[in-house]
């Protein structure tokens, strides 16, 4: 009798295992360095989730669906369905979400006010500095023709002296705060894709080279910078998609 009670227990018990399993969080995304941030992070924190394709090229994150999420038409964003409260929360701008999960989690995001400044002060050093220099000066070496001269001397020279700043950083430490953190993790993708766009760029700065294959080796890098990739070498492949992912991509004004 007993071994029948044990038995008949056990899918019970499977079905409650089910219904406690979190679901995943929802990752809007694209392959691109702020894309990379999040996928790292929640491959790092080992979070279930479910990556939800933005192809920017298309024009989709300006469609009504993304927009209630993520309002300024950018991704990447996330919808997790256990929030505070255990109510689902959306969040929007890779810098918050990168917050947001290291204070669900407790990890790469320290607790200690005094350490998490420090990582703060990183994290936004890239959101205001790091990240929009190098866009710019990718945009200016990759896409505009005529007359750019200027804007790629000075957005090239600010990438350059970014990296100086972060080369310091680097010459007494492993990681921008001491330990690996968001920081890091919002940095490495834009300092990988400086190494791509300007070849032998990264020799002048060894502090930074040697962080970026560091943090290129752990598997959650690996993981998270692979994720949708084929994704963007099928767009890259069409000449016409090409032309079109210009046309959406640049120029843009107020939608009113």
């Amino acid at each position: 009798m007993k071994s029948r009670k044990s038995k008949s227990k056990k899918p019970a018990r499977a079905k409650k295992a089910a219904k406690r399993a979190p679901k995943p969080i929802e990752l809007y995304y694209w392959p691109t360095p702020n894309g990379w941030k999040i996928s790292m992070m929640l491959e790092e924190c080992k979070l279930p989730y479910v990556m939800k394709p933005v192809n920017i090229g298309k024009g989709e994150q300006f469609e009504p669906a993304f927009l209630k999420i993520s309002p300024n038409n950018r991704m990447p964003a996330i919808i997790d369905p256990q929030g505070p409260g255990g109510r689902p929360i959306s969040v929007f701008e890779s810098g918050a979400i990168l917050q947001y999960l290291g204070r669900k989690t407790g990890k790469f995001y320290p607790a200690d006010e005094r350490k998490r400044v420090e990582v703060d002060e990183w994290l936004f050093w890239q959101m205001a500095g790091l990240g929009p220099m190098a866009g710019q000066a990718s945009h200016f070496r990759n896409y505009a023709k005529d007359g750019n001269a200027y804007a790629l001397g000075r957005y090239t020279n600010e990438t350059h002296r970014l990296l100086g700043v972060m080369n310091k950083q680097l010459a007494t430490r492993k990681f921008l705060a001491g330990t690996y953190s968001i920081a890091d993790m919002a940095c490495w993708g834009w300092v990988r894709a400086i190494s791509g766009m300007m070849e032998g760029f990264l020799d002048e700065f060894p502090n930074v080279k040697a962080w970026m294959e560091r943090i290129g080796e752990r598997p959650a890098t690996k993981k998270g910078f692979a994720l949708g990739r084929e994704l963007r070498q099928q767009a890259s492949n069409d000449p016409k998609a090409e032309e079109e992912r210009r046309k959406i991509l640049f120029g843009q004004r107020a939608r009113t």
